[in-house]
């Protein structure tokens, strides 16, 4: 972004870049020549231009069709979506004072746009009509599955409701919108407060010499002395596994699961009445609760089919991780800990991974160089599966320096699209990794997609390479799985483009893509020593493969642990009462058998982003749900050969590029030739027998 000093708000803004089509390759927004006044002035603006364009729809003398109405509202809102696409991402990866401002500004204004788009009485008649032909008017499949997704798209958000109904509906969405903001401004203000201070960097031992290094980094950054451990977004933080001071440990542990429950950060409150309003909202639409209205859209189709699901795991996964907490126990007593704490868990871990199974994967971050790991691993299996190639494109500027775009082309050498990594962790960018677009693919708008991956790996020390963990190599395939999901996106309606699709979909294919990250042709290729460029020894990857099944206890616990915790907020009715949010908390976990003083939930209540600040509220079990299909996808690649291209063009062809356009389940049945096998899931998770 600029760094030029923005003109007042109130003044006219000169050559505004986001008010017309961007010049650059792909429509890549012109980061350089936009300030974040440039974002509010598009964005207001573009709320106005596409209430116009409503306007000349409901306005049409003309019987309503496909092409009038439903096709019409898809090319509406082009300046809104530009707009939107740049502030949004901003405000996640490059908050500041003034950004925070004009969200808070904003949030209340999108949220009446976008119930003026659902919720229009005039509208809704046009779209209802449209769709009781749409069986007789000559459509082909995508068109018709485009007006049935309008049309239950605002029956669901209660365009049926009548006047009183729908103003009291508005009044509640403004208000979840600017409560959500604050949610998430209170996250990243308390994460950065509460980051560890630490004077003496023998309190560090433990860390290598570049960790040790990213954290006299960081309190440099903050301007202060010392070293600083900044909080990622989950309640484990990665250097619980490997400092061996305790009171360090303790310090951290507590940071994190505290974060955002006090002072004039409180999250708790926020979080409650956000879970009230919903609940209110809910009964409004005549859904029992939050969660049946999220339910209705969703493949799982019922509350009743996620309580299956999830009360079949918590009996194994307690039991497996309390054996796993029993073996701890023993290894910590060696070191005079007479009672295993939560912040000895990830520490014992490691150790009785390095001690049972000859791995310590502290020392592994030597083979996982970012670059490396990056270009010979996650854009080399992309290559072989896909045929997709990724060129440098250091002529084009992303929205902070630490940004990196590449051009991204097909098998026969064809546009695809761009690809933005930006890998580093920083002030002003909220904790964990994800993937969001800048530009969606659309046949009917002739673009092709512009797809950004965010991590939050700690810095480097200037001139050192950066080194990433094992889990963050698997988050990094992880993510680069959504972006896959982007790029092959070949839809005609943007409605459909790439990851939009159910929210318990959407993580099947990136979790299929963290199978490559250890597949041997793969691993071989990116797995060097930063310093030698020997590889990842054979023997690592055999105890690797050995110690796959250690962890799965407490990984699956602390999951159900914050799915269950997402449900229990979102199935409080209007007469619920809550009460103090932490006990809320601390009841709905032990209502359902999971809580544990040794396994917290992977998010608490106040730093819950996903459900309370994100688009996971009531789908968090989303991950597990997906996971099913990931799983059996998993041995299909197995049975079919592993990395061949001719699987990529199944998968791909058959389910990547189709994006909502079709039936989610119906893709993967194209490719797997069935339903879903859940066992494969509970094998891997060490539910069931191997």
């Amino acid at each position: 972004m600029s760094a030029e000093t923005a003109p007042a708000a109130s003044t006219p803004l000169p050559s505004n870049p986001l008010l017309s089509e961007s010049p650059l390759p792909y429509g890549l927004p012109p980061f350089a020549d936009t300030t974040l006044e440039h974002c509010r002035e598009a964005v207001l603006a573009g709320m106005a231009e596409q209430r116009a364009e409503l306007d000349a729809i409901t306005g049409s003398a003309e019987p309503p069709t496909f092409g009038n109405t439903v096709e019409a509202l898809e090319r509406s809102g082009a300046l809104l979506r530009r707009a939107e696409a740049v502030f949004g991402n901003l405000s996640s990866s490059l908050s500041t004072p003034r950004l925070r401002e004009i969200e808070r500004e904003l949030a209340p204004l999108e949220a009446a746009h976008a119930d003026a788009l659902r919720l229009d009485p005039a509208l809704f008649a046009r779209v209802d009509a449209v769709h009781e032909a749409r069986h007789d008017s000559g459509l082909d499949p995508e068109a018709v599955r485009l007006v049935e997704r309008h049309h239950l798209d605002r029956v669901l958000a209660g365009a049926r409701l009548d006047e009183e109904g729908r103003t009291r509906l508005s009044a509640m969405n403004r208000e979840l919108s600017e409560l959500s903001t604050q949610f998430g401004q209170n996250l990243q203000l308390a994460t950065e407060a509460a980051a560890v201070r630490v004077s003496d960097v023998a309190e560090l031992d433990g860390l290598d010499e570049e960790e040790a290094a990213a954290a006299a980094g960081a309190a440099a950054d903050r301007g202060l002395d010392g070293y600083v451990l900044p909080l990622l977004l989950p309640t484990g933080q990665p250097v619980l596994a490997k400092l061996r001071n305790r009171e360090l440990r303790r310090r951290v542990f507590e940071a994190s699961v505290t974060r955002a429950s006090s002072g004039e950060h409180d999250n708790g409150p926020v979080a409650a009445r956000i879970a009230r309003v919903r609940a209110e909202r809910a009964r409004l639409l005549g859904f029992a609760t939050h969660a049946d209205l999220v339910l209705a859209d969703q493949t799982a189709g019922s509350t009743g089919a996620v309580d299956a699901m999830l009360s079949s795991m918590v009996g194994p996964s307690t039991a497996n991780a309390m054996a796993e907490g029993e073996v701890l126990a023993e290894v910590a007593v060696r070191d005079g800990v007479s009672e295993l704490a939560p912040w000895d868990w990830a520490f014992y871990s490691e150790r009785v991974r390095a001690e049972r199974y000859s791995v310590d994967t502290a020392a592994l971050r030597s083979w996982f160089e970012l670059d490396r790991v990056l270009v010979d691993g996650v854009f080399r299996a992309a290559e072989l599966l896909y045929g997709f190639r990724f060129a440098p494109r250091p002529d084009l500027a992303g929205y902070h320096p630490d940004v990196r775009v590449w051009e991204v082309s097909g098998p026969a050498g064809e546009a695809v699209g761009l690809y933005l990594g930006d890998f580093t962790a920083r002030e002003g960018k909220r904790g964990g990794a994800w993937m969001s677009s800048f530009v969606t693919q659309s046949r009917l708008l002739g673009t092709r997609p512009v797809v950004v991956n965010n991590l939050n790996v700690a810095r480097a020390p200037e001139g050192r390479p950066t080194l990433l963990t094992l889990s963050e190599v698997d988050t990094l395939f992880h993510e680069f799985g959504h972006a896959l999901h982007g790029l092959s996106s070949a839809v005609t309606y943007p409605r459909f483009a790439g990851t939009a699709v159910p929210r318990d979909f959407v993580e099947f294919p990136s979790q299929v893509n963290e199978m490559w990250a250890l597949w041997p042709e793969v691993l071989s290729t990116y797995a060097r020593h930063v310093d030698t460029g020997e590889p990842l020894p054979p023997a690592v990857v055999e105890a690797l493969d050995a110690a796959r099944l250690w962890g799965e206890g407490f990984a699956t616990l602390e999951y159900l642990a914050a799915t269950l915790l997402d449900q229990a907020w979102h199935r409080i009715t209007p007469e619920t009462e809550i009460g103090d949010p932490a006990e809320f908390e601390r009841r709905a976990l032990a209502d359902v058998g999971v809580a544990s003083d040794l396994v917290p939930p992977r998010y608490r209540t106040t730093y819950f982003q996903h459900v309370f600040a994100g688009g996971y509220a009531a789908g968090y079990y989303s991950y597990i749900w997906s996971e099913v299909l990931d799983a059996d996808t998993v041995e299909w690649f197995r049975e079919n050969g592993g990395l061949r291209r001719e699987n990529g063009d199944v998968f791909r062809e058959r389910l990547l590029s189709r994006g909502g356009s079709v039936d989610p389940l119906e893709a993967f049945r194209a490719v797997r030739g069935r339903d879903a096998d859940p066992a494969p899931l509970l094998r891997r998770r060490g539910l069931a027998p191997a």
